[in-house]
């Protein structure tokens, strides 16, 4: 009975899992897992109760069973034993005139795989997807693609910005208010970076254990087993927002920069760090107490109750609406000196310039173009895309930034080729070896 919990458990209910966490289902999340995680067992009673009162056939026959996915009548060697879908999947209304199948050997065991998990083909069970015609299994695959995908993106941008990071910190040189902002905002990203894979983690070893037991299952659907997922989430969530606001402050810098404003950089910079990093503490912990009180289910990831997310969504909107708006400014200011061909334009103000004109339309078209495309409102294809270039875009972001403020740039260039002058001259015997 083990190796059966543990191959059935295993194959159809975490499978069950990832497709209520990823499939269209309007309720998806914790409440969909606990309503069919209850179904499941009154599946698994009736069944238990119909196996004990039915008598046993004469002869050679595949036992009746019940693998942890369906219920099982006798089987005569060497056919194929049909039975309908189970009526506690989620889609069930979907499929219910659908067929899960099994073969019956013909020496009267039950066709397995590998020599001991269960063969059945519940392929008619599946829920199919809205407007693209992908399955339950195909949409399992892709999401896995797509976490493949921003994992690579994350930790590329989290070695990047840990090592741009050192190299602001190692050259004095390049100790200054602008580069102690763009140290600022590569903090941002490694934590919001460092979140995610931390989240993603716990997530990993939560839906990755082994379920032997019913009380595995119960276990993993207890609030306090959650716990370190929220926290993840928490972070995160609170990473995503220093982020929109530390590039505001790259905006704000830039623009104070261009119009020649006279201001204290010492004075301005205290503001700049209660701007990044205080600003998002303001959002992030009424939206706390809203997923506390209201929604403290699963990792606090779904949105039942739109009024909540928008606690989030409204501050980075906000930031990208106005980075937005400083960066047509910004242009205007740009175009106007350049048309006055001013000689002595700072070289520096310029490259600033075009890297943060770079960035600014990263950050914030995808934000407005998907302002009320939420996860909960999009279904087939459409979720499909803004789930792609969402991933795509948050994860490598940090390695663009990296690159644009800190390894494109020519003072920074210029200050590591004079360090690896200097250490050329400094070990004549490693360098001249050859």
């Amino acid at each position: 009975m083990r190796d059966v919990l543990r191959s059935g458990y295993w194959q159809s209910l975490v499978h069950l899992a990832w497709m209520c966490l990823f499939s269209s289902l309007p309720n998806g999340g914790a409440k969909v897992l606990e309503k069919t995680f209850e179904e499941w067992m009154r599946y698994r009673d009736e069944c238990l109760r119909r196996m004990a009162s039915e008598p046993y056939p004469a002869g050679l026959f595949c036992n009746r069973t019940f693998d942890m996915y369906a219920c099982w009548p006798d089987g005569s060697p060497g056919t194929a034993v049909n039975v309908s879908c189970p009526f506690y999947l989620p889609w069930f209304e979907k499929v219910k005139h659908g067929l899960v199948s099994r073969r019956c050997g013909t020496d009267g065991q039950w066709v397995t795989v590998n020599g001991s998990q269960p063969w059945r083909d519940y392929s008619q069970c599946e829920e199919e997807m809205e407007s693209t015609g992908r399955t339950g299994e195909g949409a399992r695959r892709l999401m896995v693609s797509f976490k493949v995908l921003y994992t690579v993106g994350y930790a590329l941008s989290l070695l990047t910005l840990v090592s741009a990071l050192l190299v602001l910190t190692v050259f004095r040189k390049l100790r200054c208010t602008r580069n102690y902002i763009h140290a600022n905002l590569f903090a941002s990203f490694g934590l919001r970076a460092t979140s995610v894979m931390v989240k993603d983690a716990l997530l990993e070893k939560r839906w990755g254990m082994e379920l032997v037991q019913v009380a595995d299952w119960e276990a993993l659907l207890s609030h306090e087993a959650a716990l370190g997922c929220r926290a993840a989430q928490v972070l995160m969530q609170y990473c995503i927002l220093a982020n929109h606001y530390w590039f505001l402050v790259e905006a704000v810098y830039l623009y104070k920069l261009l119009i020649g404003a006279v201001f204290s950089e010492k004075n301005y910079y205290r503001l700049y760090l209660y701007l990044g990093w205080g600003t998002p503490v303001v959002f992030v912990v009424p939206w706390m107490a809203a997923k506390y009180l209201k929604e403290n289910a699963e990792c606090w990831a779904l949105n039942e109750n739109m009024a909540y997310w928008w606690i989030i969504r409204i501050p980075i909107l906000l930031a990208s609406l106005i980075n937005l708006l400083i960066f047509m400014r910004i242009l205007k200011v740009i175009l106007a000196k350049l048309r006055a061909n001013q000689k002595g334009y700072a070289d520096y103000k310029l490259r600033l310039a075009k890297a943060t004109l770079t960035l600014i339309p990263l950050f914030g078209i995808h934000e407005v173009v998907f302002i009320f495309a939420t996860d909960e409102q999009t279904t087939g294809i459409l979720r499909y895309i803004k789930v792609f270039f969402t991933l795509f875009l948050n994860s490598f972001q940090g390695f663009l930034v990296a690159v644009l403020y800190c390894f494109a740039n020519k003072e920074v260039k210029s200050e590591m080729k004079k360090k690896w002058q200097l250490w050329k001259l400094d070990h004549p015997a490693l360098c001249c070896a050859q």
